[in-house]
This record gives structure tokens, sequence and C-alpha cells, in this order.
């Protein structure tokens, strides 16, 4: 009896004065050093109450040993609303926010910077679609005959278009199992508009008046806390932190379960430390996943979310290393989001990651914009539907010569396109963004017929395709069958020229004798690029004025298919071609 009425005291007096109950509060604690595999069981848990499980302690981690994760517990459906149509759009590059950004602060951009499924994503396309879509993927194939702007030759184009049956009021991703993988080494403490490495990975610092206000770090964990807002009770959320070595900072828990207000204190009070070891913040973030791994596809997705400013100075960035495990993770249905933060974000590096199954990636130069992206897309880039679609030309008329719009681009064989993911996007007045693929194509025969046989699996790995016919028409002058097509090959010739200038500046800082790639009489070929260092090197903007008359020629050019097309949001392009092409 007196046991009971005790019980009740503690209840009655829990229920009244919450802050005041600790004497009869007897949940489980995580350790405060960090035991890794220290995941609290859902059924350990009371009901209604909330655990803080941070195991994240800086002092003590910087000083001593860290323990190693033991395991966790698995997760949980869908949601979205709206009667509009999805489309799809390219894994990969989800934005050239590190382009326009280094041309801002008057920095020459690496040619990975700009990526064309990244600059194809900035805008609404007519994918060409005629016939109602009921299926999940439903490509539409429309045509064009363009001359070069420079060149005046006659060029054949083909774009896919990127349809699915979904209507977004049905879509709605599945219960999400999430790692947060946070960069917290020291790169991370300088600006947006500041490099941290020049050249070949020495510091450099910037003038004060030059620097914005908000750290790298600071806007990183202020866009953590905003991504939070978007998980749901039944996800799982898991963080991991690295600088030269990995953290596990919280275990993967249900987000019902967690103290989420508590988890956005700590981290608001990360701070940066230490060097840049990639691979052992993936490594932490993979073991997080092992036991979620082999979940059921159809009701959970499993995806790391990867943030850092790319500055590797340490670990392993191969094959074997860090795109090793990503490469391994995806296999296993464990997919990665890369997020870049600042503009000395390597984009060589996480060009090469995101040509990986399920992997996109994002650039941040600040947290409303940050913000502004998640609470428009987070459903959808977490939420890969289509994989492993191939394009063949069963013709023998034609040869493509270049894919635009897809990481996996230059493994066009001549008669076969792969794309590895295909994410849901956004349809607005029957536009979608990022809506197509664009091929560039070398008509072999006079007499040429284009047969295409397309096929993809789902997520569940059901086979399907089709095959279409489509006939180019016999015409000398500039032919457009949409405006989708036109705005992509318009698009697909401002990428081709910065990234051949890029080129060619880099190239020309090293040997001063080398000659330009593009000419008038060459036209605006497709670049050729060569990575030779992760590390990006801090030049300052330059242009010959053999480009900026090349650009004063693509402005004009420009401006004139923009009043065609009707398309003001263009206009960011006309103004970097107007301040590159400045005398």
């Amino acid at each position: 009896m007196t046991r009971l009425f005790l019980r009740c005291f503690c209840l009655c007096l829990s229920l009244t004065l919450l802050p005041l109950n600790s004497g009869c509060d007897k949940k489980p604690k995580p350790p405060p050093g960090g035991d890794a595999g220290a995941v609290v069981p859902d059924t350990q848990v009371p009901n209604g109450e909330r655990v803080d499980d941070w195991t994240y302690n800086p002092s003590e981690h910087r000083g001593g040993k860290r323990k190693r994760s033991k395991g966790m517990a698995p997760p949980s459906p869908m949601s979205v609303a709206s009667s509009a149509k999805i489309g799809l759009s390219a894994g990969g590059a989800k934005d050239v926010g590190n382009f326009r950004e280094n041309i801002k602060n008057d920095f020459l951009p690496l040619p990975t910077d700009l990526t064309y499924e990244g600059l194809f994503y900035d805008y609404r396309f007519d994918t060409g679609k005629e016939e109602e879509c009921k299926k999940l993927f439903c490509p539409s194939y429309t045509f064009a005959l363009s001359k070069d702007p420079l060149s005046k030759k006659q060029e054949h184009f083909l774009s896919v278009g990127l349809n699915s049956g979904i209507e977004e009021k049905d879509f709605g991703r599945k219960k999400l199992n999430l790692v947060v993988v946070l960069d917290i080494s020291g790169s991370m403490s300088s600006r947006f508009n500041q490099y941290y490495y020049d050249q070949f990975g020495q510091r450099r610092e910037m003038a004060k008046e030059d620097m914005t206000d908000d750290s790298k770090m600071v806007v990183a964990n202020r866009s953590i806390v905003a991504m939070l807002d978007h998980l749901k009770p039944d996800d799982k959320l898991g963080v991991v932190l690295f600088d030269d070595r990995s953290y596990l900072a919280k275990p993967l828990t249900l987000v019902g379960k967690t103290d989420m207000g508590k988890i956005k204190e700590h981290v608001l009070a990360l701070r940066q430390q230490g060097g840049t070891n990639m691979e052992a913040g993936m490594r932490e973030g993979t073991k997080l996943m092992e036991v979620v791994k082999d979940t059921d596809r159809n009701v959970y997705e499993n995806r790391i979310i990867f943030l850092t400013d790319a500055m590797p100075n340490t670990g392993d960035t191969s094959e074997t290393g860090l795109m090793g495990m990503a490469r391994t993770n995806a296999d296993n249905g464990i997919f990665t989001t890369f997020i870049g933060i600042g503009v000395d974000f390597n984009t060589t590096l996480i060009e090469a990651i995101t040509k990986i199954r399920g992997a996109n990636y994002y650039s941040v130069h600040s947290d409303s914009q940050f913000k502004k992206r998640l609470d428009e897309e987070f459903e959808f880039m977490v939420t890969p539907l289509v994989f492993d679609l191939t394009l063949a030309l069963d013709a023998k008329g034609y040869k493509i010569l270049k894919v635009y719009g897809s990481p996996e681009a230059d493994e066009a064989t001549g008669e076969i396109m792969k794309v590895n993911t295909l994410f849901p996007s956004k349809v607005e007045e029957e536009e979608t963004r990022g809506g197509v693929i664009l091929l560039k194509l070398q008509k072999v025969t006079d007499d040429a017929q284009l047969a295409l046989r397309t096929s993809y699996a789902d997520r569940t790995g059901k086979q399907d395709g089709d095959r279409a016919e489509i006939e180019f028409p016999a015409k000398n002058e500039d032919f457009y069958q949409n405006s989708g097509v036109r705005k992509a090959i318009l698009l697909s010739r401002y990428a081709d020229l910065m990234i051949n200038w890029m080129v060619d500046e880099r190239r020309g800082w090293v040997d001063k004798k080398s000659m330009p790639t593009l000419t008038r009489a060459s036209g605006i070929v497709v670049p050729d690029i060569k990575h030779t260092r992760w590390e990006r090197k801090s030049l300052s903007l330059q242009i010959s004025m053999h480009y900026k008359e090349l650009f004063g020629l693509f402005k004009a050019h420009l401006n004139a298919e923009m009043a065609e097309l009707g398309d003001e949001t263009l206009r960011k392009e006309l103004d970097i071609l107007s301040k590159l092409a400045k005398p």
C-alpha cells in the first residue's frame, strides 16, 4: 500500500511540477561521452516522454578515446499534398550555385562547378508530353535543328522529356531512416565568400572588408535545424560529426521519442575544429545505418545527408575510400545527398560521387536559401523513383555526340545513354523543373531514321520500358518542336561556352602559350575536362579578350532567345555574361 501511494505521489508531482520530478524520473539516460551503440530501444522510452540522446562532448572527444557503434533499431509511411502531376529530373547536381557565387565574389570557378543537370534544374521545361502518362515513367521525345550561334553550322538535337503518371496528392515519401553527417573541421570557420585554402592546400586569409558575417559552420548548423522540422514522428534520426576523425553525436532513434528541441540546441552549439577526413565521417555514418539497411524498401527510405565544405586534407578520397563506401551503400539501398557549403566547395570530388545510384547534391550559400530549398523539396530530395534508365538508338542512322542533363553524360557510347537515378520534380504550368535530358546527335546517313528503346527499374527492381520512332524534318533553317527543347539547347550551349572558358583560363594560368579551345569557326564545342587535383585553387576572376568577345556574341544570342522563349528567369545568365563581357 505504501509503495502504491508513493507511485501515485510521484505521478502527480511529475504532472504538476514537471521540471522538479528528477527524483521520480527513472528513464535511462545515454552515457555522456557517447557509446556509439547506446541506442535507446523504443521499448525503453516511457509513453509520452522524449529523450535527449545526444552523446557528443567536444572537450571529451578531442582529448581521449572514442567509443564505437554497436547497433540501432528499425524505422517507419509518407506524405505531401496537391492534385497536380509530378514530373522527374535526373540525379546529381540540383543547382549551380557555386558557379554563380564564385563569379559574384570575383573568383574563377572550377569547371565542375557548372554541371548540365544542375543548370537544367534551375529551369522549368515543356517536356513535350502529348498523351496522358499512366505509368511511373513515360518518356516523351522532341527534336530540333539548330544552328550554332558562332559557327552557324546546323546541329541535330533530341530531348527526352521525363514524365510520370504519379499525382502529387498520391505521392509521399516513405518512412525515413536518416543519418546526418556534418563536417566540423577547421575549414568550416571561414566565410561563404572566402577561400580557406589557396592553390595546393595552403591557408589564405581574406581582408576583413571582403568577409560576410556568418561562418560556414554557423549556417550549416542552422540549415540542419531547419531540415529537422521536416521529419515526422515515425522517421528515425542519427547524427555523426567529423573533423580529422569521426564522432557519434546521436544514435539512430525515432523522432517521435526524441526531444528534438534539445537536439536542435546541441546542433546550434557545435563549433569547428581539426582537419577534414570525409572518409571517417562516411564510415561512421555507414556504421550507423547497418542495422536498418535490410528493412523493406517498399516502406522505408535509407539516406545519409552529408554536409561539408569538401576540403579534404586527410583521409582516403579514392574509389576504395569515400566513393567506394558510397557505392557499396547504394548497392545496399542506402543513398547519399551531399550538401556543399561555401565558394571553396570541392565540386570536382562531389561530381564524381553523385554519379552513384540514388545520389544528389546541393550547394548552400545562406541559411535562408537552404530553408527555402528544403521547404520546396525535402520530400523529393530523399525519394528516388527510377533507377538504371538506359536509352538505346536502335537505328544506325544517328549516333550520340553528347548527353546534357545527367551526371552520367560522359558514359554515352554513341548508341547508349545511361542515367542512374530519376527523382520526383515539381510541375508548374505544365512545365517540369529540370524535366529534360538533351542529346546532341550526329546524322550518319541521309536516309536516317531514329528508333529509340528505353528501359528502367523502379525502386523495387521491377523492369519496364518502351520504344518510339522519330523522324527529323528535312529543313535547312532552325526548327524547334517545342520551347522545352529550345531552352535546353540554349542552356547546354551556354554551359559548354562557360566550361570551355574555365578550362582555358586555368590551362592558361599554367601554360601562358596555350591556345583557346573555342573560336568562331569551331563553334561551341563539347568541353574536354581533365581533373588533376581534388583541392580547388583560389584564382581571381580572369577573362581573356578572346573570351570577352565570345561572351558578347553569346549574350546577344541569349537575349534574343530569352525574348523568343518569354522566360525572364534566364536573365540571371544574361547578368553573368554582362559581367564577363565587360571591356
